[in-house]
């Protein structure tokens, strides 16, 4: 993509947080993903149905994907105390089809294990990775897209700085979409 920089070389920098390590994805993480991706609680805000072991093979390879191709994209959530993977964390362009467009913005998603729910690491990991988008890409819009009942991942965003921008629909279901 013209004007991308953030990780050219496709290098996931590593970024810590009192808690939590944010780092590159490894095929270690696919057993974690899988139970994470699989868990109704999870899912049932973003597709609504668990995801199969297959796609969340395919999900990680977009993960290190996006790296190489965009300069940016997701990262592993670690537990810095116990080692343990609980989610991911970062941006994206999706090519959604959606109205208002998000070509060329930075998309922000989270996602993480129901045994870490209601702890702070979503917030404190998207904390963490916003000042590095704004460094690396200040003239970009980040933006995020979250079901309307989504109260947990609407008040994550809040606190992040991001404001409901406009409502949308994404595959036939009503979508907030934020921005910051």
């Amino acid at each position: 993509m013209p004007g991308a920089t953030g990780a050219p070389d496709g290098q996931v920098p590593e970024i810590e947080t009192a808690r939590l390590r944010l780092r590159a994805h490894q095929a270690g993480d696919h057993a974690s993903c899988t139970a994470i991706r699989s868990d109704p609680a999870v899912t049932r805000h973003i597709g609504g149905r668990p995801f199969t072991a297959e796609e969340v093979w395919k999900r990680l390879l977009q993960y290190r994907g996006l790296w190489s191709l965009l300069g940016y994209g997701y990262w592993a959530v670690e537990e810095k105390a116990s080692g343990r993977y609980v989610g991911d964390v970062g941006f994206a362009d999706l090519a959604r089809e959606l109205q208002p467009s998000l070509r060329g913005m930075l998309e922000c998603g989270w996602v993480l294990a129901p045994q870490v729910h209601g702890k702070g690491y979503a917030s404190e990991a998207v904390a963490a990775i916003a000042p590095w988008a704004d460094l690396q890409f200040p003239d970009r819009r980040v933006v995020c897209i979250i079901a309307p009942e989504n109260q947990a991942s609407i008040r994550v965003a809040e606190k992040a700085g991001f404001r409901l921008w406009q409502p949308s629909t994404y595959h036939d279901s009503p979508t907030l979409v934020f921005s910051r």
